[in-house]
């Protein structure tokens, strides 16, 4: 195939329709499909919007891989698979991305059920290491003989999980290459040990040529007995500490092999291939840059990480106008405390910006503490803080918190550490799908002894939540909230906290009561509108508190002989419904009709936040239904039908 033969913006691009189509180009031409990806994503991107910085980064790594390997029978693992876009260009996908993050369109992560390329699935970091070693160990106990090549980021690399597996990796000596992307960022700029031992690597590139020769001299050496012999390691052992680069991972058990820059697919190219040739693990160290190829997004690559729709000549990126996040109330708010209260540090494991705390972080750099991608460690040091006196709020999202579960039982509420627990991205997330879907901490919290669990109607009862949370001191206290836009409503002048475990009446009404959590509140004013044109009038309770319960309010709709339905954007299982249930079963009150709206027993994937509330029935229309469906029964025992 000649490049030469044709030309056009997307003439190579065109002509991929699996990775096999690659394997007759020319490094020229492999250089030219690479520019075409580039300008293929920028295009695409701009209107669908995505991970944009990440796979910029990417391009002539996934095209070397797929070049001199053979997917699917050799199998590729993306630590998170935010930088699977190239992949899925490569792998007969590219005409589906104008649906990209869309409702039934294409993923924006790793997705088995999309392609058989696709070997794992991943929305967190640091998995992919321990996933390429049960796909190593299974080849080998099914005697194949594929490769396994994991890809993990440098801010992955600060993960425990994947320490974990470098460890047993390296003892097990399986046939397997790591290919370790450093780009000096995962989403906010890296922290830590690992970070400062990665930039050592950098700027040494001396290290390979020097152990060469260093080998070279040993092998001369005459076998003319042990200890001569044992001198000799320790003296290779000795320069090897001296020259640094690389030791760490040789530790491990891996040859370590590189840096090399990313972008020159000419050297990538005679590395992967010298990889390919060495038994047991290998490290393969890629130098790239995020957003290699758009200015815009290599001048600001933690703004491009993950992008809504933008003008590609100028960067612009495309703002709805309106009330503000959540996730920036709650950054402002937490200033704000912060300046009258020098007990509070704000921890974070690597979501500075995503987490709202940019800001704090400018004002307070001594009270940010980034712990980089470590949700068990946050969550821990955040308990050692609170014995000390402090007053640390942890803010991180839902789905992240599910990492350090032990740690929130063990560590925090065991020990009754008076932790605040900032939760964002509560419910549905929308494009990011069904791997960041925060709808399951109500019901892995809740059982928890000692934590106080709530969440806001709008963002004024978000900041007077925050004023409860920081003014309590009886132990760890969890605030909640989605990933949308405010109310707009009128903000207090004067932060007020709530009354612990106290309910909130927003419409009286005596057909039967709807108690709702969160943005659920306005799902259930629009079941009552509906309801009111049939003339039924229902009570709407702002069910703030998730624990404790409002048992006085609980009481007395068990007198009122009230029908309840729940509304709550999270699992159904286990939920806020359940503990309603819960609290008339273990005290005795049976017969109590109680319905549950929720998340069912599934998996919900991307699509918008309106889209994910239809598909699982959370909407005005249906709550109207479920309440007429259940008041006709009681009408009938009223009147002795």
């Amino acid at each position: 195939m000649s490049y030469s033969r044709k030309r056009g913006s997307n003439v190579l691009l065109d002509q991929i329709n699996g990775p096999q189509d690659l394997k007759d180009f020319s490094l020229e031409e492999l250089e030219q499909l690479s520019e075409e990806i580039r300008q293929f994503l920028i295009a695409k991107l701009s209107v669908t919007g995505g991970h944009l910085a990440p796979n910029l980064g990417v391009v002539e790594l996934t095209l070397v891989l797929h070049y001199l390997f053979d997917s699917p029978k050799d199998k590729f693992l993306f630590d998170v698979g935010h930088q699977s876009y190239v992949h899925k260009i490569l792998t007969g996908r590219k005409d589906r991305f104008d649906t990209l993050r869309e409702y039934k369109g294409l993923c924006g992560f790793v997705k088995r059920a999309e392609s058989e390329h696709d070997v794992w699935e991943a929305g967190h970091s640091s998995t992919s290491l321990s996933g390429a070693m049960g796909m190593a160990l299974a080849r080998d106990l099914k005697g194949e003989d594929n490769r396994v090549v994991a890809i993990i980021g440098d801010g992955a690399l600060t993960g425990g999980m994947a320490l974990e597996a470098l460890n047993h990796i390296g003892d097990e000596k399986k046939n397997l290459i790591v290919v370790l992307n450093d780009n000096e960022m995962s989403i906010a700029p890296n922290v830590g040990a690992m970070h400062h031992y990665l930039s050592k690597i950098r700027t040494d590139r001396h290290y390979q040529k020097a152990k060469d020769e260093l080998q070279h001299f040993l092998n001369k050496i005459p076998a003319i007995g042990g200890k001569l012999a044992k001198t000799a390691e320790r003296f290779k052992d000795s320069l090897k500490y001296l020259l640094v680069s690389g030791i760490l991972f040789e530790q491990f058990g891996f040859t370590y092999l590189g840096p090399v820059d990313g972008h020159d697919m000419e050297q990538m190219i005679e590395l992967f291939k010298q990889a390919d040739s060495i038994p047991g693990p290998v490290l393969v160290h890629v130098i790239t840059v995020k957003g290699k190829g758009y200015s815009p997004a290599e001048a600001d690559s933690f703004k491009w990480h993950g992008i809504t729709p933008y003008k590609i000549e100028s960067g612009q990126v495309m703002k709805a106008v309106g009330p503000p996040m959540y996730t920036d109330v709650f950054g402002n708010t937490l200033i704000e405390m912060a300046e009258k209260d020098k007990r509070i540090v704000a921890v974070t494991p690597a979501m500075p910006g995503g987490s709202g705390l940019l800001k704090f972080a400018e004002r307070f750099p001594d009270r940010m503490i980034d712990v980089g991608i470590a949700e068990q460690h946050a969550a821990t040091m955040s308990a050692a803080l609170a014995m000390e006196g402090m007053k640390p709020v942890y803010a991180v999202y839902s789905t992240f918190l599910q990492r350090a579960y032990d740690q929130v039982v063990h560590d925090i509420c065991r020990q009754n550490a008076n932790v605040v627990f900032a939760i964002d991205r509560a419910g549905f997330v929308g494009p990011d799908g069904e791997t960041h879907q925060g709808v399951y901490d109500i019901a892995f919290l809740r059982h928890i002894p000692n934590l106080v669990i709530m969440m806001p109607k709008d963002e004024n009862e978000l900041r007077r939540m925050m004023k409860t949370a920081i003014d309590y001191n009886e132990g760890p206290i969890a605030v909640r909230y989605p990933r949308i836009s405010g109310l707009g409503v009128k903000m207090d002048e004067e932060l007020l906290p709530l009354p612990i475990g106290k309910w909130e009446t927003v419409r009286e009404g005596d057909s039967a009561v709807i108690l709702a959590i969160g943005p659920m509140l306005q799902v259930a004013e629009e079941a009552a509108e509906l309801l009111k044109r049939d003339g039924l009038n229902v009570q709407i309770v702002n069910a703030r508190f998730i624990k404790p319960l409002d048992e006085e309010m609980l009481l007395s709709f068990a007198s009122e002989g009230k029908h309840i339905l729940v509304i709550e954007e999270s699992s159904e299982l286990g939920g806020f419904g359940s503990a309603v249930l819960e609290f008339y079963s273990l005290r005795g009150i049976y017969g109590m009709p109680v319905r549950i709206m929720g998340v069912p027993d599934l998996f919900v994937e991307h699509g918008s936040i309106k889209e994910q509330r239809v598909e699982v029935g959370l909407t005005g229309e249906r709550a109207a239904m479920e309440l007429k469906s259940m008041l006709p029964s009681r009408q009938k025992r009223a009147t002795g039908q």
